[in-house]
């Protein structure tokens, strides 16, 4: 049984590095890793792919950035040359970028089964690229991996078969939970001053050494922004600063600023506003280990991320999501995450005050969140294949 699986931006190699160690432990199965470089850094994949124990892709398309249309056609285009030499006999994509849809597209154009890892997420804002993906996706997946309840009833709404979809958990919470002790060993906190070498040896008397650090270190927050709808205008870029410049007063920011981030912010002009605001420590995109690290010790963190929503729900950390909505309700309605709607960066600001003073949502994780996803979703793989 061959299988390919595709990864074609950061967040996927979480949810394939589980995923191809499931399926390689099944017998008589074949996993190969196709990377189409829909967004690639050099540097950052390596770490990734390592920090993972992921091995070098099997086959690299390196399509780079364009519009959506250039980028969905080039990556089609090289795509259909690995599967016809190939020959597998499922295609595995996960999450919502432009490379799920467009390997979805050439898969079934081409006769070969899809099962779409991590389905049924609705945000109901077709403004967003990824909205679009999820959709189109899901409506010609074969099988359709779901990761909460929400996405059992959006594909019930749209008419899916029941038989196609499976209710199998995160298998992004598969990787935290095997890396979350190792990502204690990163010297991130100390690299960037937040702890100290001495601090991570709270029980050293004892001789016993932790590298829990949490209570000594937990006085910064973590803040990521990348989506088009907040950095790529002037508009949404000057609330990013307002809500930096007063989040600031109160306590220390960590803003591992993004590419297309900062490249906006120089564009605008806004770069030196961004330099001159106190509290405020940026860094280049940590590897895996080291976000976990930093966001486990945090206070909170102010995000535009999906898969952020969830890692914190896990870890228990409060999240504020600065978006109009978000496709994973359940880090809201179960979890730590509170969805900031209007956008203000004034209610967003008391909104962190709140958690400054400990006023804090208590959360859990959710069903199925366990670590053991993609087990269960190899196991059933195996079945329908039987």
């Amino acid at each position: 049984m061959k299988v390919i699986q595709v990864v074609g931006a950061r967040p996927n190699f979480m949810k394939v590095a589980p995923l191809h160690r499931a399926i390689q432990k099944l017998a008589g199965w074949t996993s190969k890793i196709v990377h189409t470089g829909q967004h690639f850094d050099a540097k950052m994949s390596d770490v990734f792919f390592t920090q993972l124990e992921l091995p070098t892709p099997d086959f690299f398309l390196g399509i780079g950035g364009g519009s959506h249309t250039e980028v969905t056609a080039k990556i089609m285009v090289a795509f259909e040359k690995i599967v016809e030499a190939e020959q597998p006999d499922l295609i595995i994509v996960v999450g919502d970028v432009t490379s799920t849809l467009a390997c979805t597209l050439v898969a079934i154009k081409m006769g070969i089964k899809v099962a779409h890892v991590e389905a049924g997420l609705r945000s109901f804002d077709r403004t967003m690229p990824e909205e679009l993906n999820r959709i189109l996706t899901d409506s010609v997946a074969d099988y359709l991996f779901v990761t909460e309840e929400s996405g059992l009833q959006h594909l019930k709404n749209e008419g899916v078969a029941d038989e196609r979809v499976f209710f199998s958990g995160n298998v992004m919470i598969d990787s935290l939970v095997r890396y979350q002790e190792k990502a204690k060993t990163t010297t991130i906190l100390e690299d960037l001053g937040l702890a100290t070498s001495d601090s991570r040896l709270s029980t050293a008397d004892s001789g016993l050494a932790t590298a829990d650090s949490r209570l000594s270190t937990n006085n910064y927050i973590v803040m990521t922004m990348h989506r088009p709808a907040n950095v790529d205008t002037k508009e949404g870029l000057e609330s990013i600063l307002e809500l930096i410049e007063l989040s600031s007063k109160d306590t220390k920011i960590i803003f591992p600023i993004h590419p297309r981030t900062r490249a906006h912010m120089e564009k605008f002009g806004l770069a030196e506003r961004l330099d001159q605001a106190q509290n405020l420590i940026m860094t280049e995109p940590l590897g895996y280990l080291e976000f976990i690290q930093l966001m486990s010790n945090a206070t909170a963190i102010l995000t535009d991320s999906g898969g952020i929503q969830e890692e914190t729900t896990y870890l228990g950390v409060p999240c504020l999501t600065f978006r109009d909505s978000t496709e994973r309700p359940i880090t809201v309605t179960l979890g730590t995450n509170q969805l900031l709607s209007d956008l203000d960066p004034k209610k967003t600001y008391a909104a962190l005050q709140e958690i400054l003073a400990g006023k804090v949502k208590k959360g859990s994780i959710p069903p199925l969140w366990d670590g053991k996803a993609a087990e269960r979703i190899a196991a059933q793989l195996a079945e329908i294949f039987a």
